[in-house]
């Protein structure tokens, strides 16, 4: 009987969850908004990662944080893609056919 209690708990336990906190929502928002940041000072910035931003923080206000958190994480990524994105492309050019 103490092996099934044992075993029952085990799983209990592990499918709960813990509920995000404002910190942790405000870390993500900030490593989020840095990274736009620094996208806007190379000149692209994606079209979405400011209004995921903004929706991000209302989601938030609202007590949302989980989904604040992952808005504010994918807001993240399109920042730093957007860095990734201008780096590589930084010395393209253009195709050698609009010269001919």
């Amino acid at each position: 009987m103490k092996i099934l209690t044992a075993t029952a708990m085990m799983l209990l336990l592990a499918g709960t969850s813990f509920a995000a906190s404002q910190a942790d929502f405000d870390k993500a928002y900030a490593a989020a908004e840095a990274a736009r940041q620094e996208a806007a000072k190379m000149k692209n910035e994606w079209r979405d990662t400011a209004k995921m931003l903004r929706k991000a923080k209302k989601l938030a206000n609202t007590g949302e944080l989980d989904t604040a958190i992952k808005m504010a994480k994918a807001a993240d990524f399109q920042g730093k893609m957007a860095v990734k994105q201008t780096k590589a492309q930084a010395n393209a050019g253009n195709p050698s056919y609009l010269y001919n």
